[in-house]
């Protein structure tokens, strides 16, 4: 199997389970599971992210102008924006 080293021989309990502690999981580690005609089962780390985040990794435009602005961010390139932060009872007096 290319690509695949030997790390330790497991045995599934009771309910099936097999601790892939060995490997290198870790408590709430996501992954997706396939398993090939031979059965050989290969877990592939996953990283979920909210719905509402998915249209930043859709749109390369959006994708590209949040990383400017990150970037910008982390080199001190800010101004304060009081419009943004003005409190509600501000705009009543």
């Amino acid at each position: 199997m290319d690509g695949f080293r030997p790390i330790a021989e497991v045995t599934a309990d009771e309910r099936a389970r097999i601790a892939f502690g060995k490997a290198g999981v870790h408590k709430d580690d996501r992954y997706a599971l396939s398993v090939n005609d031979d059965g050989a089962i290969l877990l592939t780390p996953l990283a979920s992210i909210p719905k509402r985040e998915l249209l930043v990794w859709e749109n390369d435009d959006l994708k590209a102008s949040l990383f400017r602005g990150l970037a910008d961010a982390a080199e001190g390139k800010v101004k304060r924006l009081d419009w943004l932060t003005e409190d509600e009872d501000d705009e009543d007096q």
